[in-house]
């Protein structure tokens, strides 16, 4: 799939990320501030809430006929970045609407991993949909943080009998996701990444010059104790 930057894109595809950018920020999706959330994100300068598209259909809509058409063109290069695929799976919570509106639109069949309902609990990955195994995935997701989640979903669907290669998210927060997955053969697609949003809203006067230094700051910092969960 493309860079994020819109290099190498169409003007179309460039120009459609940064709707994506502009339309997160109008819906309030990007806050600034301090933030610790789930098993990465500590001490964030920057919180990102893209569910908020759900309230606005036509955004959602737009957002996804994006993700298809990016989709349909990585799979239609000669050196194919997106293996085509049977199924799409979403990763709770963020993940199911986003994959439940490419779905319709794509016209293909959906299914989730659903969590463990405790913590360690040993039952076998129980899948929400229907598949054969052998069908390939692709993994749909809001957010990447450290790849925890995504990970969780990769071998889940394997151990059924799924093959992923693929894995497509609206932004990477770029804190060990892409390494991840890559170690698990797995490709991860960002429509957007955070630097690339950052910079967006600060050359677009959104983002006052103090913010976008500590933000970047943080993003950037080498030896930052991160977990590797998300």
């Amino acid at each position: 799939m493309t860079s994020p930057t819109g290099a190498g894109d169409g003007g179309e595809m460039a120009h459609g990320r940064l709707w994506l950018a502009e339309t997160l920020w109008k819906l309030g999706c990007v806050q600034f501030g301090d933030f610790s959330l789930g098993r990465t994100v500590r001490n964030s300068p920057v919180y990102l809430n893209p569910k908020l598209l759900i309230s606005q259909p036509e955004a959602l809509q737009r957002t996804i006929r994006l993700i298809a058409e990016e989709l349909e063109m990585a799979m239609a290069m000669r050196n194919r970045q997106v293996e085509p695929y049977d199924v799409i799976a979403g990763v709770p919570i963020g993940g199911l609407h986003l994959a439940t509106a490419l779905s319709l639109h794509s016209r293909r069949p959906m299914l989730y991993l659903r969590p463990s309902r405790q913590q360690g609990e040993p039952e076998p990955p129980h899948i929400e949909g229907i598949y054969l195994p052998g069908q390939t995935a692709i993994i749909v997701d809001d957010l990447a943080a450290g790849g925890g989640s995504l990970v969780e979903t990769v071998e889940g669907l394997r151990q059924v009998g799924l093959t992923v290669r693929d894995a497509v998210v609206l932004i990477d927060r770029e804190q060990g996701a892409h390494r991840r997955l890559e170690e698990l053969g797995v490709r991860l697609h960002p429509m957007l990444t955070m630097e690339v949003l950052l910079t967006y809203l600060h050359s677009g006067k959104r983002l006052q010059t103090a913010q976008y230094d500590r933000a970047m700051s943080y993003f950037r910092r080498e030896g930052e104790p991160r977990s590797e969960f998300d």
